[in-house]
C-alpha cells in the first residue's frame, strides 16, 4: 500500500490511528506466541539479575561485572549477519524450535553447576555467552516472522506490544530474581533455582512453535543462496539503502553509551548505594516499569511527536539519568529516575525496530534485523567493556560521567540522521507482465558474470530528469543483487544513453527479478517514461565468455526482453 505522511513515521503511515494499540492481541496466534515470549522474558530477566549477581559473589572485579553485559551482547555481534541470511533462506519455525532448544540445554546445565557450586567467574561467562548464542541466532527469525502473523498496518503496535512483553518482563523479572536469591542462604543456591526455572519458561515457547502451522509471505520459486551469497547480498542491501544505515546509525550511538547503566548498575548498588541482591533486583526492576509504562503508551506517543523528537528526549534524558546514578546517594531519587530513563530506553528502541521493519521488503527483513542486531548489541557489548573497564581503573561516577559526556558531544552528529521521515515505500512485490527471458546458449544458471545493458533515446531537454531517475535506479539495482553499475552517454550521439549493470550469475539475476518492489517499479517506470522511440528500451544480456579449448563458439549470449 502507498503511505503518506511527511511528518513522522509509523503512527500516520500505517493507519495506527484507527487502532487501538492492543489489536495484535485479538489474532490467536500472535497472542499464544506473546504470551509465552513473555513467560520466557520473565525467566530471561530473573536469569540476568540472578547471573549478574552470582558473578558479584564471585569476583570483586568490575570489569568481570560488566563483562557479563558484554557476554549477553557479544554473540549477536559475531553472529547477527549469519542469524539474518540463516533465518532467509531456512524455515524461520525449524530455526526458532532449535535454538530454543539449544537455549533451554544451556542454562539446564549451568543450574546444575551452580547448585553444586561448580561455577567459577569465567564459567559463569562462558554459558552466559552460550545462551546468548541462542539468542543471538534465534532473535532476527523471531522478529521476522512479525509480518506473517498481523497485517503490515499493525507492525507498530505489534512492535511496541514485544516491546511491552519484554519490558513487562524486566520490571518482574529482575525483582522476582533478586527475591528468589535473597531467598536462599547460598548466592548458588538461589541463583541455581533462578536458572533452573528459566530453562522451564523456554518449553512454553517451543510448544507454541511446533503447533505453529507457518505460511511464509515470500517464498521463492528459485535455489535458495547459500549462507556466504546470503550475507553479502544482505550486507549490499545495507549499503545501499540509506533510510536503513540511518537507523544503524542512531541505533549504536544511543546504545553504546546507554549500556554504562546496564552493565554498571550491579557495581552501583552493591558498592555505592550498600544494597543486596533484592535492590538491586529493584532497581533493575525500575528501568523495566518505565519500559512497560512507555510500550503501552507508545501508541499515542507516536500520534504526537516524530520519531526525531522521541530520539532527541530520550537522549538528553539519559544524560541526566548517567549523571544521577554517578553523583546521587539516595533510592528515592535514584528509582524514579531509572523509571523514566526505562520509559526512555523503549520508546527510543520500539522506534528504531519499527523503522528497520517498515523499511525493507520481505526478501531481506531477517537480514535487515540480524544487522540491526549486530549494530545494537554490538554498541552494548563495546560499551560495556570500555565503561567497566574505566571503572576498573578509576572510579564508578567517572565511567558514568564520561558516558553522560560521550551521548552528549555526539547526539548533534547522530541527529543528522533522520528516521521515519517522509513517505514510506511500497515494499509489495512487484508483478511482472513478462517472464524472464529464455537464454539462446547452453549455460549452468550459476554461471557469470551476466552484464545486462539497456539502451535509451532522451531528448536533450529531458537530460537533466532523466539522470536524476537513473541514479535513483542504480540504488535499486545495487540493493537488488548488482555488483557493478554504470550510465554512459555516447559522445558521438548524445540522445543516446546506456545503462550497464553486472551480476555475479544468471541465477542472481533472476533473483533480482524477484525481489523488485512496487516502490522500485515507480522508480524504473519513471526512467522508461523518458525514453522516447518507438520501441521500448532495448535490452541485451550478455554472459562472460570463457576461454573453451578445440571447440567452436556457440551462438550469440546475446537476447533481449524486459529489465
Amino acid at each position: 500500500m502507498p503511505l503518506e505522511s511527511p511528518n513522522i513515521g509509523p503512527v500516520d503511515h500505517t493507519g495506527e490511528k484507527s487502532s487501538s494499540g492492543f489489536t495484535p492481541l485479538t489474532i490467536p496466534l500472535f497472542r499464544d506466541r506473546w504470551i509465552a515470549s513473555t513467560i520466557s522474558s520473565v525467566g530471561t530477566w530473573m536469569q540476568d539479575t540472578a547471573g549478574t549477581w552470582l558473578m558479584t559473589s564471585l569476583t570483586a572485579s568490575p570489569l568481570l561485572v560488566a563483562l557479563m553485559q558484554t557476554a549477553a551482547s557479544l554473540p549477536v555481534l559475531l553472529l547477527g549477519l549469519l542469524a539474518g541470511a540463516t533465518a532467509d533462506i531456512f524455515d524461520r519455525r525449524k530455526l526458532l524450535i532449535f535454538w530454543q532448544t539449544w537455549m533451554l540445554v544451556s542454562v539446564g546445565i549451568l543450574a546444575i553447576l551452580t547448585f553444586i557450586g561448580y561455577i567459577s567467574p569465567w564459567g559463569l561467562l562462558a554459558f552466559t555467552f552460550l545462551l546468548n548464542i541462542g539468542s543471538a541466532m534465534n532473535n532476527p527469525a523471531w522478529q521476522a516472522i512479525v509480518p506473517e502473523l498481523v497485517p503490515r498496518e499493525l507492525i507498530p503496535d505489534t512492535v511496541s506490544l514485544n516491546a511491552a512483553s519484554n519490558n513487562l518482563a524486566r520490571a518482574v523479572g529482575p525483582a522476582l530474581g533478586g527475591l528468589m536469591v535473597a531467598g536462599f542462604q547460598r548466592v548458588h543456591t538461589g541463583a541455581g533455582s533462578v536458572f533452573a526455572l528459566n530453562a522451564l519458561s523456554f518449553a512454553g515457547v517451543i510448544w507454541v512453535l511446533v503447533n505453529w502451522k507457518r505460511i511464509p509471505l515470500f517464498k521463492s520459486a528459485l535455489p535458495s543462496e547459500r549462507i556466504a551469497g546470503s550475507i553479502r547480498s544482505g550486507l549490499r542491501y545495507v549499503r545501499y539503502a540509506p533510510d536503513l544505515q540511518s537507523s544503524l546509525v542512531r541505533a549504536f550511538t544511543y546504545t553504546f553509551f546507554i549500556s554504562a547503566i546496564w552493565s554498571l548498575l550491579a557495581v552501583v548498588a552493591k558498592r555505592d548505594l550498600k544494597q543486596g541482591p533484592l535492590g538491586y533486583g529493584i532497581l533493575n526492576g525500575s528501568l523495566g516499569l518505565g519500559a512497560v509504562v512507555a510500550a503501552t503508551t507508545l501508541h499515542r506517543i507516536r500520534q504526537q511527536f516524530s520519531a526525531d523528537q522521541i530520539l532527541a528526549t530520550s537522549t538528553l534524558y539519559n544524560v541526566v539519568v548517567l549523571l544521577v546514578l554517578a553523583f546521587v546517594r539516595s533510592p528515592l531519587i535514584i528509582i524514579p529516575t531509572l523509571i523514566l530513563s526505562g520509559a526512555a530506553w523503549t520508546s527510543t528502541m520500539s522506534t528504531i525496530n519499527v523503522s528497520v521493519q517498515l523499511s525493507v521488503p520481505a526478501w531481506v527483513q531477517a537480514r535487515a534485523l540480524g544487522t540491526y542486531m549486530t549494530t545494537f548489541q554490538g554498541g552494548m557489548a563495546l560499551g560495556a567493556i570500555l565503561w567497566g573497564y574505566i571503572a576498573e581503573h578509576t572510579s564508578t561516577p567517572i565511567a558514568l560521567t564520561t558516558a553522560a559526556c560521550g551521548l552528549l558531544i555526539t547526539f548533534p552528529f547522530a541527529r543528522r540522521f533522520h528516521i521515519l521521515q517522509g513517505p514510506l515505500p511500497d515494499h509489495t512485490p512487484y508483478q511482472w507482465k513478462h517472464p524472464a527471458p529464455q537464454l539462446a546458449i547452453d549455460t549452468e544458471p550459476t554461471d557469470g558474470p551476466v552484464r545486462i545493458s539497456i539502451e535509451y533515446r532522451v531528448p536533450l531537454e529531458n537530460y537533466a530528469e532523466f539522470t536524476s531517475a537513473i541514479h535513483q535506479l542504480r540504488g535499486v539495482r545495487l540493493r537488488d543483487g548488482a555488483i557493478r553499475w554504470g550510465i554512459y552517454r555516447d559522445a558521438i550521439d548524445p540522445k543516446h544513453l546506456n545503462e550497464t549493470f553486472l551480476m555475479e550469475s544468471w541465477l542472481d539475476y533472476l533473483r533480482s527479478r524477484e525481489r523488485i518492489t512496487a516502490a522500485d517499479e515507480t522508480i524504473r517506470a519513471r526512467v522508461r517514461a523518458l525514453h522516447e522511440h518507438d520501441e521500448p528500451p532495448k535490452t541485451t544480456y550478455q554472459i562472460y565468455a570463457r576461454e573453451v579449448a578445440d571447440q567452436v563458439p556457440g551462438a550469440s549470449a546475446d537476447s533481449q526482453g524486459s529489465t
